[in-house]
């Protein structure tokens, strides 16, 4: 059986986990990390992860998502 990882602690979040996280809706997350520049995407293969520490960082300079 495979550890449970609490969210909090985990370095980079799917995009389910990051809109619980965040209180973020998936849709938007999916839109935001579309984008080409988007510096707290990490791609492995086809799958999206956000990097939770970078993208705490962009929402704390952001006024508006």
């Amino acid at each position: 059986m495979k550890p449970e990882i609490p969210i909090w602690e985990k370095s980079n979040l799917t995009i389910e986990e990051a809109a619980v996280y965040f209180n973020i809706g998936a849709s938007t997350l999916r839109r935001l990390a579309a984008r080409e520049d988007c510096p707290y995407v990490l791609w492995v293969g086809s799958k999206c992860l956000i990097k939770r520490v970078c993208f705490e960082e962009y929402l704390q300079k952001a006024f508006s998502i």
